[in-house]
């Protein structure tokens, strides 16, 4: 049994043996402060339902291969236009606007990265900082309230059916996202890219277009990440998602996609999110700052890709 689990790579069972840790760590460290309560355990659900959204679409570009940076600028941008079109228009064009922000940002990416055959670390590295100013002149660094109820019921603080309608976000976008990764052939051909574009060029795969696509997908999630912190905070800010990029790197690698491409894992993706929104509500719970935080993502980070170049080549 022993020899069995150990032909198992790594990166296929850490996240669950670390999540259960961490969280049994937590749960017995804090039995008196309300760690394990039914309402905690929603309430970081809820909260990390943007990073697992945004983990989503990051599974999708690791695996092809690439990278987007950019994803916490894409969050403020598209959470600010919303809130801006929510002043004079329904919710239907703000959501619009929002999602629309993200896919155009996701086009530059793509079109750059696939066409123009710029290294997507450089590129969204690029549009990372571009729009992080562009959130900072949209409102000239002042917050914009949203007001309008059925926006912020919808995409943060309503209900239905007794769940939360963040978690219900959540849920949705893992159900989706795992069935196309695994189970359509546009996942194997974004699999088949990241593992050796070459050979999937020679199959007849489009492998521009399928580099361009994940980028733009990327966007869309990134931008749908916005306007749920927009509905859940009932407003939006040019900070929103500026220190997410961190996170959701962590939640995915250490959730078992690797840095090279060719595989991934959406569960795992939802998993390390969740343990990073555990480990962020534990050590607030035990007073440690948000520097304390960082430097725990940062670890996580180092011993997940510790663990995902050590696995044998294929």
């Amino acid at each position: 049994m022993i020899a069995v689990f150990k032909t198992i790579p790594p990166s296929r069972y850490v996240i669950y043996v670390g999540f259960l840790l961490i969280f049994v760590t937590f749960a017995v460290l804090l039995r008196n402060d309300g760690f394990a309560t039914p309402s905690n355990l929603f309430n970081i659900a809820q909260q990390t339902a943007p990073v697992t959204v945004m983990a989503i679409g990051m599974v999708y570009v690791l695996t092809a291969g690439e990278i987007d940076l950019s994803i916490g600028s894409i969050v403020a941008v598209s959470a600010l236009l919303a809130a801006v079109v929510l002043r004079e228009w329904s919710w239907p064009v703000a959501v619009v606007a929002g999602l629309g922000a993200g896919a155009a940002i996701g086009v530059l990416n793509g079109a750059l990265v696939a066409y123009g055959r710029l290294p997507s670390f450089l590129v969204t590295l690029a549009t990372m900082g571009v729009f992080a100013g562009v959130a900072r002149r949209m409102t000239d660094l002042q917050s914009v309230p949203i007001q309008n109820d059925f926006f912020n019921a919808f995409f943060g603080s309503g209900s239905l059916l007794g769940l939360p309608s963040l978690i219900l976000w959540t849920l949705v976008a893992v159900a989706v996202g795992y069935f196309v990764y695994r189970e359509t052939r546009y996942g194997a051909h974004v699999h088949a890219v990241g593992d050796n574009a070459r050979a999937a060029r020679a199959t007849g795969i489009k492998v521009l277009r399928v580099r361009f696509s994940v980028l733009v997908l990327s966007g869309m999630l990134a931008a749908l990440a916005g306007l749920l912190y927009a509905g859940r905070l009932h407003g939006a800010r040019y900070t929103l998602g500026e220190a997410d990029l961190l996170t959701v790197i962590a939640a995915v690698i250490v959730g078992g996609t690797r840095l090279n491409g060719g595989s991934g894992t959406i569960i795992g993706a939802l998993i390390g999110s969740l343990l990073m929104g555990i480990l962020n509500n534990g050590l607030i719970l035990m007073g440690y700052q948000p520097s304390d935080q960082m430097i725990a993502r940062g670890l996580i980070i180092l011993i997940a890709v510790a663990t995902t170049l050590r696995e044998p080549n294929r």
